[in-house]
């Protein structure tokens, strides 16, 4: 059964939750800044990680020290959902370990 979409005004609300994250065009994003690039592939493979426990995977982008996630739900036409929410709170909670700002 697919994911529903959020509301626009559900959307907002959410990412009240979530600083740095924003919504651009149908997907919700965030770019973190790393103490190194090690840190910054770390962080990516613990973020994968949570992607596959997740069976929701983003879009990742890694550069020197920065690493960029976009996320959407393909499973509901390419909007968000609740699901994309949950990843986003679940690499909102490892960012720090990984000395993410």
């Amino acid at each position: 059964m697919p994911t529903e979409p959020l509301s626009q005004k559900e959307i907002e609300d959410r990412l009240r939750e979530l600083p740095g994250w924003t919504l651009e065009g149908d997907r919700i994003a965030r770019a973190y800044r790393l103490p190194t690039h090690f840190a910054a592939a770390a962080m990516a493979v613990h973020i994968a990680r949570i992607q596959d426990e997740l069976n929701h995977h983003s879009d990742l982008t890694l550069g020197y020290n920065t690493l960029a996630l976009s996320v959407n739900s393909h499973d509901a036409g390419g909007a968000v959902t609740e699901k994309d929410f949950d990843l986003a709170q679940r690499v909102e909670q490892i960012a720090p370990a990984h000395g993410a700002r």
